[in-house]
């Protein structure tokens, strides 16, 4: 289930890369955020969470205002976002780590919040068992993630024009019910929605990507600069799924809810 995703390391760098031009381009990911923040338990009121992929910390400046009382702490596996983010507040600690090895101790948090960040987490059982061991009992793991259909348009476009792997692989949703089934926590809710955005041309959604750090990431990607041969079937391919809108690009996006 991990084989093809990509190196954390390179997703680190790619992200710090992209610090500085993320929030310019981030509408989706503020729209997930919001809604999985609506998905928390009604009356959830933690002392202590954790913003899990904290990024930018949009989202840890709005989890420090939806609890004035919370500690909170922001940790991201790209140094370059907690370089940007700390300036802006929101959370008490800004830390670098991994999801997949908390730097925390057992039983310190209410909250765990993330959103779009584990699906670049290669073993999402460890991050799930991470959850519940830094979690106090009746403590949330709120997540939102990516799965199998993501930016489908482009992968079927790019799979008319050669072989190469040139979009980001994803977990199948299948896979994120099985392992919170098995996870030793109470799911509260898994569900699967799509979200379209839709671009005028190739190029603002290939600059969109970029600008987010979440173009192709993966190993066995094409290495060098694409031809313009290449480049010009893309976009030929790709006009095959206009809409009156513009060119669509599907998310396909993962809101999960777990309780210790």
């Amino acid at each position: 289930m991990t084989d093809g995703l990509p190196d954390k390391r390179q997703v680190a760098a790619s992200f710090s890369r992209a610090a500085a031009s993320y929030d310019s381009v981030a509408a989706l990911q503020r729209a997930v955020g919001s809604a999985l923040l609506d998905r928390l338990p009604e009356g959830f009121a933690p002392e202590r969470w954790l913003d899990l992929g904290s990024g930018t910390g949009h989202f840890s400046r709005a989890l420090a205002e939806r609890f004035p009382a919370a500690e909170g702490i922001a940790l991201d596996i790209a140094e370059g976002m907690l370089r940007h983010a700390r300036p802006l507040g929101g959370a008490r600690r800004f830390v670098a780590g991994d999801a997949e090895r908390l730097p925390l101790r057992e039983a310190s948090l209410d909250l765990i919040f993330s959103s779009l960040a584990v699906q670049w987490c290669a073993d999402f059982a460890a991050v799930l068992g991470e959850a519940r061991r830094v979690l106090r009992p009746g403590g949330a793991f709120a997540f939102s993630s990516l799965c199998v259909g993501t930016l489908q348009e482009l992968r079927d476009s790019w799979q008319a024009v050669d072989g190469f792997v040139h979009v980001n692989r994803f977990r199948r949703f299948e896979d994120y019910r099985q392992l919170a089934e098995d996870s030793g926590l109470r799911l509260l809710g898994l569900a699967r929605r799509p979200e379209t955005l839709h671009f005028p041309d190739l190029r603002s959604l290939t600059h969109e990507l970029k600008a987010l750090g979440a173009h192709n990431l993966n190993p066995g990607r094409p290495g060098g600069l694409t031809g313009r041969a290449r480049i010009l079937a893309l976009i030929d391919a790709y006009e095959r799924f206009r809409q009156p809108e513009g060119l669509p690009a599907t998310y396909q996006v993962v809101y999960g809810v777990l309780q210790k």
